[in-house]
């Protein structure tokens, strides 16, 4: 008689024979929370911003920048103490900073002043947006070959609080149809301008990077952040938009004071094999 029952072992030798045959599964890969809460903060500030100034509500729009500013200043610090950082999290702060720094502050400039200028307008909005976009591209590119202690050229955070916090300033002292004032409309368009191409210069603006928040400081310290703290709310728009209007000319000096001194002004260091290196242009 024949034996109909099926050899069981090599079925299952079978089985596990396809199993190894099969490529290992991969692992999926997922997004760190933190610093990217930080980001979509930031993001979710410039997007405010842009829906208030469609709204006429130029106030809340400069403190919409004002605050993605912020938030984004502290997502790298975050992933970085918390040892977050990836690939998307770069890419993605790269993305808010253009929408809440660059096509956000150029919209609002344009639709509180820039509008009445006609042609020359929208052209001032699109430079200083286009140069936003460029610092940008170029930031990213030269990422590995900058000296950490400066930014090269102004930082795009920066060029937009000097943009709104103009705005911000005037329009907290009651000026509400500037298109009808030629002073403030030009004056606006300046701003733009100057705050754009300043972004798109080689000119060195200090960074901050290379203060430590987990070095210990002495208690002084503590005390003058209260203070700057405490003078800032005396007049929240006066006082911030002068703090960047000096950091906006801060890198100028800088620049006028090493050329004087005979010092390297570049922060694009001389070889990209060693971009820690202090040998600068």
């Amino acid at each position: 008689m024949t034996d109909l029952t099926p050899n069981v072992p090599d079925a299952l030798d079978d089985d596990d024979q396809d199993l190894d045959d099969m490529p290992p599964r991969r692992r999926r890969r997922g997004i760190y929370i933190l610093p990217n809460l930080f980001t979509l903060g930031a993001l979710f500030g410039g997007f405010y911003a842009v829906v208030m100034a469609m709204n006429a509500r130029f106030d809340m729009a400069a403190v919409g920048i004002f605050c993605a500013a912020v938030l984004d200043s502290l997502d790298g610090r975050v992933a970085r103490m918390t040892n977050t950082q990836s690939a998307f999290g770069e890419q993605m702060d790269s993305l808010s900073d253009m929408v809440c720094f660059g096509a956000a502050p150029a919209l609002i400039v344009y639709e509180w002043a820039l509008k009445g200028l006609g042609k020359a307008g929208w052209i001032a909005a699109f430079v200083y947006c286009a140069c936003a976009a460029l610092r940008l591209a170029r930031f990213n590119t030269n990422i590995g070959i900058v000296d950490k202690r400066f930014f090269q050229g102004m930082p795009s955070p920066a060029a937009a609080a000097m943009v709104v916090g103009f705005i911000w300033v005037v329009d907290d002292h009651g000026v509400k149809d500037v298109v009808g004032s030629p002073a403030l409309t030009w004056t606006a368009f300046a701003f733009a301008l100057y705050a754009g191409l300043t972004m798109v210069t080689n000119v060195p603006f200090y960074s901050f990077k290379d203060i430590s928040l987990k070095r210990s400081v002495p208690f002084i310290v503590i005390v003058l952040i209260a203070l700057g703290f405490a003078v800032i709310t005396i007049h929240p728009p006066i006082v911030l938009f002068g703090l960047f209007c000096v950091y906006g000319v801060s890198g100028y000096v800088v620049y006028g004071y090493k050329r004087l001194k005979g010092k390297p002004v570049s922060v694009i260091s001389t070889s990209k094999d060693e971009p820690d290196e202090r040998g600068l242009h």
